[in-house]
C-alpha cells in the first residue's frame, strides 16, 4: 500500500480531502522515488486499487510506469478515497486554527469518532457537482467524515472484494490516502480507536504486508523484520529517512501547517 505523493494543496497548506487536487512536483518526484524502492525489492502486482482522485491515481500510474508495468490492471474506487473534511476543505489551515483554535480543530482532525462540520449542498465543493459520482446515490456521499465514517466506508470494499483477490494468491497494490490506510491498518493490526488517531503514514513511502489466511478465513499478517510498531508491514526505502517523515507528520498534529491529505 502506498499513500499519495505530496499534492499542490499541501503545499499552500490547505484542508483537501474529497477536493480532487494534483500532486505537487515534490509529490511527482516522491512517486518516482517509491517506484524505484518498488523496483530495488523486485516487487510486482497483479492488481492495483486507487481511490478515484487524481493524486492517488497518478501516484499508481507513476509506479506502474517507472516498473515497465502499465499493463497491470487499475481500478479506481471511491470508497478509497481521502476522509471527508466537510467544511473545512478547501480552507487555509492556520486560518481555520486562528478562527476556530487549535484544540478544536484538533479535535476535528485527529479524534477517531468526531468529524468536522458539514459540507452543505451548495458548497462550490460539494462532491454532487462531481461525474465522478453520478453513479453514487445521495445517501452514499458523505457531508463529513471520521475516521470511524473511512472505517465503516471501506470495510465493505476490503471483506467482499480485496480480501478474497489477497486470497487468491495476487499481490495487490493500493495507491489511496492517509485516512484510508490508516483504516486499513486498524484492521489488519487490530490497533485501537486512541492509538490509531495518532498514528502517522508519510507520503508515497511503500508500505508492505504479507497476509495468512485463517482457520476461520480471515487474513492476519505476518509481522515483518524492522516493522514499526504498532504495524505489521514494513516500511520501503531508508529507515531513518521514514522515521524522520513519519515524526515530522505527528510532530505537526496539533499545528496549523500539518501536511496531511
Amino acid at each position: 500500500m502506498i499513500r499519495h505523493g505530496e499534492s499542490q494543496w499541501n503545499i499552500e497548506n490547505r484542508f483537501t480531502g474529497w477536493v480532487d487536487v494534483p500532486l505537487a512536483p515534490s509529490g511527482v518526484a516522491e512517486s518516482h522515488r517509491a517506484a524505484a524502492e518498488i523496483k530495488k525489492e523486485k516487487l510486482d502486482f497483479d492488481v492495483v486499487y486507487t481511490s478515484v482522485l487524481k493524486r492517488a491515481i497518478k501516484t499508481a500510474w507513476n509506479i506502474l510506469e517507472d516498473n515497465d508495468a502499465m499493463h497491470t490492471p487499475l481500478i479506481q474506487d471511491w470508497r478509497l478515497n481521502e476522509r471527508m473534511y466537510g467544511l473545512l476543505q478547501g480552507l487555509d489551515k492556520t486560518e481555520t486554527v486562528e478562527k476556530h483554535g487549535p484544540d478544536q480543530v484538533l479535535i476535528w482532525r485527529r479524534s477517531y469518532a468526531t468529524p468536522p462540520p458539514p459540507m452543505p449542498e451548495d458548497h462550490e465543493f460539494h462532491p454532487k457537482k462531481e461525474a465522478k459520482y453520478a453513479n453514487l446515490a445521495p445517501s452514499e456521499i458523505p457531508q463529513a467524515e471520521s475516521l470511524a465514517c473511512v472505517v465503516k466506508r471501506f470495510m465493505p470494499l476490503w471483506n467482499d472484494t480485496l480480501v478474497p483477490i489477497v486470497k487468491s494468491g495476487k499481490k495487490v497494490l493500493i495507491a489511496a490516502h492517509g485516512n484510508t490506510l490508516r483504516a486499513l491498518v486498524k484492521h489488519l493490526d487490530d490497533i485501537p480507536e486512541d492509538v490509531i488517531a495518532n498514528l502517522n503514514i508519510p507520503t508515497s513511502v511503500p508500505l508492505v504486508y504479507q497476509l495468512e489466511e485463517q482457520a476461520d478465513g480471515g487474513l492476519k499478517p505476518i509481522k515483518q523484520e524492522g516493522a514499526f510498531a504498532p504495524m505489521s508491514g514494513r516500511y520501503l526505502g531508508d529507515q531513518e529517512e521514514i522515521k524522520a517523515a513519519i515524526n515530522g507528520v505527528a510532530n505537526q498534529a496539533g499545528k496549523a501547517k500539518e501536511a496531511t491529505n
